[in-house]
């Protein structure tokens, strides 16, 4: 049973909270044990809240994730996981996590807390409206990223970065909407309501838009944003995000990937090396050409 209950809070899914690293790292206080520590334990709680939100998820479209080709194999669709003990769980983790979250820094623990009430909105009712549903999954990446700033005291987070953040969770949205579409094709309405209100033409216009806004708004960051080295270093990381960006796009147009960001960064080795080797320019010009 707990297998089940961990299987369905889907922690390879969890990867998608490291985003509240960003204000430790571009803050500057990546290697300060105290700031570090204490993003350590907001990440864990992000980790318990998200499974929370993915319990949620699975409860409220059990029928339909059983007309799904991939997720009918899921605990809950399946029958492998009762949905009492989702239920119990569902509501006996967020007891636990929220009141540590608001221990840990009250700014932290309110905003955890609006992201399982953005969240849980999402599952009942904004998933089903067309947009405003991927507006929604960028909003969630825009508050993981958000939660890192009161964790370390921010005061050199540039607003640049919520921007970037945003526009390319945009673009991981419309690519996972794409990818189910491609999949479901005919079927599409019958498992999520949005989708028949999608087409290609419409999401390949919105990935173009998105993938042009993402790289001008990181290449803005990277000679206007304050706290940064004066001789515009952080330029040299540009190619890595240039080459990070069209990858995706050659994953899900070209090898029909993208339903399950978290798989394409768990699997795709060219993607990995060109993460590390940004993460590694970045550390480089923030820490040792500041």
């Amino acid at each position: 049973m707990l297998k089940s209950l961990l299987k369905t809070m889907r922690p390879n899914q969890w990867i998608k909270n490291i985003f509240v690293f960003a204000a430790l790292v571009f803050d500057v206080k990546l290697f300060d044990l105290h700031y570090l520590l204490r993003t350590l334990a907001g990440f864990v709680l992000l980790c318990l809240v998200s499974g929370t939100v993915y319990i949620i998820n699975d409860l409220v479209d059990i029928e339909k994730d059983r007309q799904h080709p991939k997720k009918r194999h899921r605990p809950l669709a399946s029958g492998e996981l009762s949905p009492t003990v989702a239920i119990i769980a569902a509501v006996v983790i967020p007891l636990l996590a929220l009141p540590l979250g608001f221990m840990l820094k009250p700014m932290f623990g309110a905003i955890l807390t609006g992201y399982l009430l953005l969240q849980i909105a999402y599952s009942f009712w904004l998933k089903n409206v067309v947009i405003v549903d991927v507006m929604l999954i960028a909003g969630g990446f825009l508050l993981r990223v958000a939660a890192g700033v009161p964790l370390v005291d921010a005061r050199r987070f540039s607003p640049w970065l919520y921007v970037c953040m945003t526009l390319l969770a945009l673009l991981i949205g419309f690519g996972k909407r794409r990818h189910e579409l491609v999949l479901l094709k005919g079927n599409a309405n019958t498992h999520r309501q949005s989708l028949q209100e999608y087409n290609l033409p419409l999401l390949d216009h919105a990935i173009s838009i998105v993938t042009a806004s993402t790289l001008l708004a990181y290449s803005l960051y990277t000679f206007s944003a304050e706290g940064l080295p004066p001789d515009h270093t952080m330029m040299l990381t540009i190619p890595f995000v240039l080459y990070g960006i069209f990858r995706y796009l050659y994953l899900i147009h070209v090898k029909g990937m993208g339903g399950a960001p978290e798989e394409i960064a768990l699997s795709d080795r060219p993607l990995q090396i060109n993460f590390v080797l940004w993460g590694a320019g970045v550390v480089f010009v923030m820490y040792v050409l500041k």
